[in-house]
C-alpha cells in the first residue's frame, strides 16, 4: 500500500543528509500584483529645526477698586527638541524627511498664565544609526535600543513682564522674545544594512536572484542600472532564523574612482557582513567580471575585500553557458555555485550555502565577544 505523502515525526526527517544546516522554507503565500517601489534607505541628510520659546507678555492687573494693582504678564512656554530615538521597530531611513521642524512654545498671557511648553519631537531610528555632522565626524553612535541624541534643542520661553518687577521698578514695560531653536544638519547613516549583499555587474541578474529567494520586488528590466538604489529581502528557514539580503546597484569599472553609481554603491556594500558575487555565464569571459569586481571592492577597502564571500554563476540556462562556466572554472581557485535565478535551478543549493556562510560568521563574532570578555 502506497501513500501519496509521508508523515514527519520528528525535526531530523525535515532535513537531508546534512542536518547541521537549516532547510530554507518555500513561500505559499501569493504575491501582490500591485506595484510598489520600495527601497532600502541607509544614509539620508536631515536638518533638523528646534521649536522657538514663546515670547514673555506685557500687562498689568485692573481691578475694579485697584486700576493699578501691577504687572501680570506671563512667561512663554519652551519651544520642542528634536530627539532621535533607538527603536528595534524601524530597519531603515526612509521615514525620515529633509527638514525635521519642532514645535514653538506657546506666549505667556495676562494675569501670570504661562505658555504652554511645546512637545518634543521624537524621530525613531534604528539599532546601529550614527550620526555624523557635514564635515563627516561622527557625534554619536547609537548602538543600544532606547539610546537618544539631542539633535537640535529647542529655544528657551521669554520672561513676562511680571518677572522683572522690583522694588525699584514696579511697573515694568519690558519683556523678553522666545529664543531661537538650534539649526542643524546631520547625515545619518546606517552602520550594519544586510547580512549578504549582491555584487555584480550590471544586468548580471541581481534583482532576479532576490525576487527568487525572498519577497521583494525590485525592478527587473532588460537594459543596465534598473536597480538605483538598494533593496532589502528576508530569506526564512525552518530554524526560525531570517537572513537579510540586500540587492545592490550594478557595479562598473572605475567605480572606487566615483564613476556611475560609484563610491555610494560601494558604501552600500561596506554596510554588508558577507558578499555573493554574481557572474553572468550568457557574456564572453566571464572571469574577467570577477576580476573587476574585486579589483573595485578591493580599491575602495581592503577591509571590504576580506569579507566572506561565494561566487555565484547565473544564468545557466542559458546557450553557451556550460561552456563559460567551464572556463570560469580554470580561471578561478574557488567553488562556484552554478543557478539559474529566473528558472529557479540550484537556487536551493545557493541559499544552503548563504545559511553555512552566516553560521560561519555568528561562530566568529561569538568566539570574538568571548575573547574580548572571558567573564
Amino acid at each position: 500500500m502506497s501513500y501519496s505523502y509521508r508523515r514527519f515525526h520528528c525535526s531530523r526527517c525535515l532535513h537531508n543528509e546534512d542536518y547541521n544546516t537549516a532547510i530554507p522554507l518555500r513561500r505559499k503565500k501569493a504575491r501582490s500584483t500591485r506595484t510598489t517601489n520600495q527601497y532600502f534607505v541607509d544614509m539620508k541628510q536631515v536638518k533638523t529645526i528646534g521649536g522657538n520659546g514663546g515670547d514673555g507678555a506685557i500687562s498689568f492687573l485692573r481691578l475694579c477698586m485697584n486700576d493699578r494693582a501691577g504687572p501680570d504678564g506671563g512667561d512663554g512656554g519652551h519651544g520642542g527638541h528634536v530627539i532621535f530615538e533607538v527603536s528595534p521597530d524601524v530597519k531603515d531611513l526612509a521615514h525620515f524627511k529633509p527638514l525635521i521642524n519642532a514645535d514653538h512654545g506657546e506666549q505667556g498671557y495676562n494675569k501670570d498664565c504661562h505658555g504652554r511648553n511645546a512637545n518634543h519631537t521624537v524621530i525613531k531610528v534604528p539599532i546601529g544609526t550614527i550620526v555624523r555632522n557635514t564635515n563627516g565626524d561622527i557625534l554619536a553612535d547609537m548602538d543600544e535600543e532606547g539610546m537618544m541624541f539631542i539633535a537640535a534643542r529647542g529655544g528657551a520661553g521669554g520672561h513676562g513682564n511680571a518677572f522683572f518687577a522690583s522694588d525699584t521698578q514696579q511697573s515694568p514695560k519690558i519683556a523678553e522674545i522666545g529664543a531661537v531653536g538650534e539649526d542643524n544638519q546631520y547625515v545619518l547613516e546606517i552602520k550594519s544594512m544586510a547580512h549578504v549583499g549582491l555584487i555584480g555587474l550590471p544586468n548580471a541578474g541581481k534583482s532576479t536572484l532576490l525576487r527568487a529567494i525572498s519577497r521583494a520586488r525590485p525592478k527587473v528590466a532588460p537594459y543596465p542600472f534598473t536597480t538605483v538604489k538598494p533593496h532589502l529581502g528576508m530569506v526564512l528557514y525552518d530554524d526560525y532564523e531570517q537572513i537579510a539580503v540586500a540587492d545592490l546597484p550594478g557595479l562598473i569599472t572605475d567605480s572606487h574612482k566615483n564613476r556611475g553609481l560609484g563610491v555610494m554603491f560601494l558604501k552600500h556594500a561596506e554596510r554588508c557582513a558577507a558578499l555573493l558575487f554574481i557572474i553572468d555565464l550568457s557574456s564572453n569571459a566571464p572571469w574577467k567580471q570577477l576580476e573587476t569586481l574585486k579589483h573595485e571592492i578591493e580599491q575602495f577597502s581592503t577591509r571590504l575585500s576580506q569579507r566572506p564571500q561565494l561566487i555565484i554563476a547565473n544564468k545557466i540556462d542559458l546557450p553557451g553557458a556550460e561552456e563559460n562556466l567551464n572556463l570560469l572554472k580554470q580561471h578561478v581557485d574557488v567553488p562556484i555555485i552554478p543557478i539559474s535565478a529566473k528558472m529557479g535551478t540550484n537556487v536551493t543549493v545557493l541559499l544552503k550555502q548563504i545559511r553555512i556562510l552566516y553560521d560561519k560568521e555568528v561562530n566568529r563574532k561569538k568566539n570574538e565577544t568571548s575573547i574580548e570578555d572571558p567573564m
